[in-house]
């Protein structure tokens, strides 16, 4: 596989002043890559130990969703505010440039107990935080996180007591 961080841009001053933003994009555009990524990430133990995976809006719904596909286990969404439709349970979380909330819809988390959670990117970990809260709420199991990138000097890792699998390290 070639070098992923080889096609990650990082952005200055994006969203906000101070931020150098990590756009992973290029690496959907370059399928042997992305391809050799999903089989890798698929794979993985975490993924392996969960009934299903819970994907986080909306570059986690790429990475998500193609593991699902891969490693034939049920994806759920966890989404921003006003994205579904029916019961929800929310939670709220900090950025490294404000605060946001994620949803869940109640009834897509009643066939499973255990979850693997996919996202794109780990930096402070609050969106992945505000998941895994939920999920416990909720009383279901996290198999643990697997992730494209993991920005290590943000330290995201630190608040989470199950399995954190990062494919590259910056």
């Amino acid at each position: 596989m070639k070098n992923l961080e080889s096609l990650i841009k990082t952005y200055n001053d994006f969203p906000r002043k101070g931020i150098a933003f990590k756009d992973i994009l290029g690496i959907v555009q370059d399928t042997e890559v992305f391809r050799e990524l999903i089989l890798k990430m698929s794979s993985n133990k975490v993924i392996k130990s969960s009934e299903a995976i819970i994907s986080i809006d909306a570059r986690g719904f790429i990475f998500g969703s193609a593991i699902s596909l891969q490693a034939s286990k049920p994806m759920i969404v966890a989404r921003k505010p006003g994205k579904l439709p029916g019961e929800i349970i929310k939670g709220n979380y900090n950025l490294e440039y404000g605060k946001s909330s994620l949803s869940i819809q109640k009834e897509s988390l009643e066939k499973f107990s255990s979850y693997a959670i996919v996202d794109d990117l780990l930096a402070t970990g609050g969106t992945i935080e505000c998941v895994a809260n939920l999920l416990r709420k909720s009383g279901k199991e996290i198999s643990g996180l697997i992730t494209v990138v993991e920005l290590l000097e943000l330290n995201g890792r630190s608040l989470f007591d199950f399995p954190v699998e990062s494919m590259l390290i910056l």
